[in-house]
């Protein structure tokens, strides 16, 4: 059973050998550990720190986003044989030894991915607006997936084999929520445990602004149910506005019965004829959506087959 630790980093030297020597060398069930580290194109010693401490580091030429990262950190440990893969932050904002809480619930077979929820655990510090904008988001999460998690942003989480040859991080700006509502949607069971929460020293430098991540990460939210669930959301959206066109046009159809003429409701009508026409091509757009969604998980199907493949060579 192998068991490797990914690490996204960026300009992380001064926290990034802290959270590398905090580690513990043993793991009950783990027959052999290995530590990744991503070095998102970062300025500093980060890379060369790392490889002190024993890291594998994978480096790139420039900063590609956390999205990105932790793409290229899963592939990597899948492609390096890890049966189990954790996501840590190189901030050292998360306590390593809780690692054996979050490999448990794989090992057992009762899990698929593990998440440590801070708010389940200890928070020794978190800023309000970034507290209030973890709950909201998590609380979007949890409604269009059908998830039932108390910290979707958490950034510590553990995945088994299966689990990490499913995802397809799709975002180019984070990768959290998307993980989770893939999951859900692909049959996987997401378990939480409670972690501790660390107050980091600095700004986060993967995400600089708080409000920008908070309309990119709800830009990915939507991108990602709409890519499991365009019929319903494009259908409903249609409906809305055939609905609405078919109130507006009502009175102007009771006129038209009673004088044989539309005058002197031309306007309304022409907005009724609007409404409707825009209703039928969302709902045409929702079909053409809900057939590139099949062809896509016919695609992710095959890619997965291909992995398993490749992995047992």
């Amino acid at each position: 059973m192998k068991l490797i630790v990914t690490i996204p980093a960026y300009n992380e030297e001064k926290t990034i050998a802290q959270v590398i020597e905090s580690l513990p060398k043993k793991f009950p069930g783990i027959d052999k550990t290995e530590i990744l580290v991503v070095d998102d194109g970062s300025s500093d010693n980060t890379a060369k720190v790392a490889m002190q401490k024993g890291a594998n580091v994978l480096k790139h030429k420039r900063n590609l986003g956390l999205a990105k990262t932790f793409s290229d950190a899963l592939n990597h440990a899948l492609e390096l044989g890890a049966d189990i893969i954790v996501n840590t932050d190189a901030d050292n904002q998360y306590n390593q030894t809780e690692i054996p809480k979050l490999i448990e619930p794989i090992m057992k077979g009762n899990a698929d991915i593990v998440l440590g929820s801070r708010f389940k655990g200890i928070i020794e510090y978190m800023p309000w607006q970034k507290k209030i904008g973890n709950k909201f988001a998590t609380k979007v999460v949890n409604f269009v997936s059908n998830a039932n998690v108390s910290d979707a942003q958490t950034g510590f989480r553990a995945f088994s084999r299966k689990a990490a040859m499913q995802l397809n991080v799709q975002s180019n700006y984070t990768y959290t929520q998307e993980t989770i509502i893939q999951a859900m949607f692909k049959g996987l069971k997401i378990v939480e445990v409670p972690v501790e929460f660390r107050k980091r020293e600095g700004k986060s430098r993967l995400i600089s602004n708080i409000f920008v991540y908070a309309l990119r990460a709800g830009l990915t939210i939507l991108r990602s149910y709409l890519a499991y669930k365009p019929l319903k959301f494009f259908g409903g959206l249609g409906l809305l506005f055939i609905f609405a066109g078919l109130i507006s046009g009502f009175r102007v159809f009771i006129h038209y019965l009673n004088t044989g003429l539309v005058s002197p409701y031309i306007p309304t009508a022409l907005l009724s004829t609007f409404l409707l026409i825009v209703g039928v091509q969302i709902i045409v757009i929702g079909l053409l959506a809900d057939i590139n969604k099949q062809n896509r998980m016919l695609q992710e199907s095959i890619l997965f087959e291909l992995k398993c493949k490749n992995s047992k060579k």
